[in-house]
């Protein structure tokens, strides 16, 4: 795919792991804060990552110290949020909120906005000790646009829900696991390591199988149990007749390690 071991001024690429994607911010200067342009390099990757057959998993991170300070207020200042501009970041927001594929965050230092918005829109969070997650839009007259006020309700509850985006306050890792915002907490130099690790194991798996549980979860957790139920069995029924799922049945009963080709 393009970009593949590519760099750019503020997204950087990689394949460090078979069947995985790493995409990092970079905009240490900035604190990794989001430009438009920021949000369409990601889109674009993950639009590409969709059909390619050699992506199975994709590793969002960022620096040592920020994972993502929110929104460029500088650029925000400038250009504002109308018209054109606002139809752009909606649509390339919407590329990641549906990417069908697992996404993984591996947060170290502060989540903060948008930053924030982006972890929670990935499926599994694994936090250094040190990250800090806050949606302090409150502070700047505006409020979280990019699915934080439904996102953070729906994984913390409507009471820490309301203090964190009323209050602008942070919460740090370890709060942020025992809400349940986080899948894990490591030490800051491990971090990226094992969210690359999982990333792997994920990767490895039956990719139609794959895709199909983080929808099924997705479907229940969006839009209730019984959407999430009916999904579940059509995607179960589908799934028998796959070839991955024969494959998956004669590795067992073979006692070796399935090759599962996405079919």
């Amino acid at each position: 795919m393009a970009g593949e071991s590519a760099t750019t001024p503020e997204v950087l690429f990689d394949r460090p792991r078979p069947a995985v994607l790493q995409i990092t911010l970079n905009r240490p200067e900035r604190r990794n804060a989001f430009s438009n342009n920021c949000w369409q390099l990601i889109a674009n990757a993950l639009r590409e990552a969709e059909t390619d057959d050699g992506v199975r998993c994709v590793v969002v991170t960022g620096g040592p110290k920020d994972f993502a300070a929110g929104s460029d207020i500088n650029e925000m200042k400038a250009r504002g949020m109308f018209g054109d501009i606002a139809d752009t970041r909606f649509r390339n927001w919407d590329t990641i909120h549906r990417f069908a594929k697992p996404m993984i965050a591996a947060v170290n230092g502060y989540a903060l906005g948008g930053g924030c918005e982006l972890a929670m829109a990935c499926d599994i969070v694994i936090a250094g000790r040190s990250a800090q997650f806050g949606l302090p839009e409150v502070n700047l007259g505006l409020i979280p646009g990019l699915g934080g006020t439904q996102r953070l309700v729906r994984a913390v509850g409507k009471s820490m829900a309301m203090k964190l985006i009323l209050s602008g306050e942070f919460i740090g890792a370890d709060t942020a696991l025992s809400l349940g915002l986080v899948a894990e907490v490591t030490e800051d130099g491990e971090t990226i390591s094992r969210a690359l690790n999982l990333a792997e194991v994920i990767a490895g798996k039956a990719p139609l199988a794959v895709r199909a549980a983080k929808l099924a979860v997705l479907q229940g957790y969006e839009s209730g149990l019984e959407a999430g139920l009916a999904y579940e069995r059509k995607a179960t029924a589908l799934l028998f007749a796959s070839e991955d799922m024969k494959e998956g049945v004669d590795a067992f009963l073979g006692k070796r390690k399935p090759k599962f080709k996405g079919r």
